[in-house]
């Protein structure tokens, strides 16, 4: 099981990218200025940051279970129009109807029931307000995660079953608009983000890993040293480098978005 809750090693890891892809998911829900904003499970604060930037909100009311994330959040995010709290997002602390938006980034596979977790954001949203998420294409669209997994399952192929990909069969398209619509959303549709993540050479990539934050980098602080550096070494030979060193692959993001 992955572990979560601490701020650097996330931003070393995924953080640095989620901010690129929340920026494009907040652009496709083309919302108005000054409306009222829930994030459920909003980690670092990735999402605030670009929803205060872009969509000019009259306020944020973010949760996590993480208090590390929390803390972290709290520590780089001072604008008064957000309010932080701790929750689970399968039973959200706000009352009914208290939100025009509902969002959650990258952690919809990562609730214990993502069916509850939708169907609590539907429940604070208000009528006619919309609900929308966005989640990692692990199956081959997240290429940094996607070498990883190759490379370890070809070291370990005992730990499969581990793959993400495997693991979270709800990030894709399909399964998303399902879950939305049985969550009774309107006219539920994805969408794909594009991005680039760009390293800047082999140790940039590599060293995320070793932070013991998320699925991959916990996996791999459990094996033996002798397979962690035969999964680092399968990496070295498997990614193509540019002529400086730098190493480039592209990332895909599923957003989900329904009206209540």
């Amino acid at each position: 099981m992955e572990t979560w809750g601490t701020g650097n090693p996330y931003e070393r890891y995924v953080g640095r990218w989620s901010r690129i892809v929340a920026s494009q998911f907040l652009t496709w829900l083309d919302l108005p200025s000054g409306q009222i904003w829930g994030d459920v499970g909003c980690g670092t604060g990735a999402l605030i940051e670009s929803i205060l930037i872009l969509s000019e909100p009259a306020s944020i009311f973010a949760i996590d279970q993480s208090e590390g994330f929390i803390f972290a959040a709290k520590h780089t995010i001072t604008d008064q129009r957000v309010r932080f709290g701790l929750a689970n997002a399968t039973a959200l602390p706000w009352v009914s109807s208290s939100f025009n938006v509902t969002v959650a980034g990258l952690v919809l596979n990562f609730v214990s029931d993502a069916r509850a977790m939708v169907q609590e954001m539907v429940r604070v949203t208000q009528s006619k307000g919309k609900v929308a998420a966005y989640v990692w294409d692990y199956a081959g669209g997240m290429q940094m995660m996607r070498q990883f997994w190759d490379a370890a399952i070809e070291v370990t192929p005992d730990d499969a079953r581990l793959d993400q990909a495997e693991r979270f069969p709800i990030c894709q398209p399909e399964p998303l608009i399902s879950l939305f619509r049985d969550a009774g959303l309107r006219s539920p549709e994805v969408h794909a983000i594009e991005i680039e993540t760009i390293f800047k050479d082999f140790d940039d990539y590599w060293s995320p890993f070793l932070g013991k934050q998320g699925a991959a980098p916990t996996y791999l602080a459990s094996l033996e040293i002798e397979k962690r550096d035969r999964i680092r070494e399968v990496l070295r030979t498997r990614l193509i480098f540019s002529v400086d060193g730098s190493i480039t692959l592209s990332a895909r993001a599923w957003a989900v978005q329904g009206l209540v």
